[in-house]
Formats: structure tokens, C-alpha cells, sequence
């Protein structure tokens, strides 16, 4: 093969990578910013609705949006080594492996979205008096 062609997979192979970077950082900080939200959740939580069962929710919630954000990190580095240091074609496999990531992300994010909207209710019930 050429050195020209070979340069350009490389690129092509340095560039997909660089989009799937990008695309994991939007990730971390929608994990982020819904982390800061869990904090609103249980501070609510503790003083007004005080129930054991929304508690252990929030808790729950908040665990699993701790473990993706490890496995988002996790997966973060794997892409950065893999930026820098490797030498693997971006091909079906690692689109696969990333479209794999990106459905954990959105299974999480629904999962999250319920999660919201079932403590919204519960805070509708409340009146002011």
C-alpha cells in the first residue's frame, strides 16, 4: 500500500475517533449536570416529601448514573489510547462496539427521564399553606 493511502486510512481512522470523543464528552456532561440535579432531588426529598421510598430511588438513580459515568470514563480513555497510540481500522466493529455505548447512554437517559417525571408527581401533590 502507499505511504499516501496509508496516511489517509490513518486520518480517516484519527478523525472518526475524534467525533466519538466528542460525542462522549456531550455524554459525561449530561451525566454530570444530571448528578448536580440528584442533589435538588434529596435535599426536596429530605425536607418536604420524607419518604423512605423516594429516598431509596434517588439513591438508586443515583448509583446507576455513577456507574455510567465509570463506564463512560472508562471508555473515554480506551478512545483517547486508542487516538494516540493505536493502530486498528475504524471499522464495523468499532462502530459497533460505539453504537453499543450509545444505546447504554440512551437506555440510561430514558431510564432518567421516568425517573424525573415519577418525582414530579409526587411533588404535585403537594399545596402550599
Amino acid at each position: 500500500m502507499s505511504t499516501v493511502l496509508i496516511h489517509k486510512v490513518n486520518a480517516h481512522r484519527r478523525l472518526c475517533i475524534k467525533k466519538d470523543l466528542r460525542e462522549v464528552d456531550m455524554w459525561m456532561e449530561i451525566i454530570e449536570s444530571s448528578n448536580e440535579e440528584f442533589n435538588y432531588f434529596s435535599t426536596i426529598e429530605n425536607q418536604l416529601i420524607k419518604n423512605v421510598s423516594v429516598a431509596n430511588n434517588i439513591k438508586a438513580m443515583r448509583r446507576k448514573n455513577i456507574l455510567m459515568m465509570a463506564a463512560l470514563c472508562k471508555y473515554e480513555q480506551e478512545l483517547k489510547t486508542e487516538y494516540d497510540y493505536g493502530k486498528v481500522d475504524y471499522d464495523e466493529n468499532r462502530l459497533k462496539h460505539h453504537e453499543k455505548k450509545r444505546e447504554l447512554f440512551l437506555q440510561f437517559t430514558d431510564e432518567y427521564k421516568k425517573f424525573k417525571i415519577a418525582f414530579l408527581n409526587i411533588l404535585k401533590t403537594y399545596r402550599r399553606s
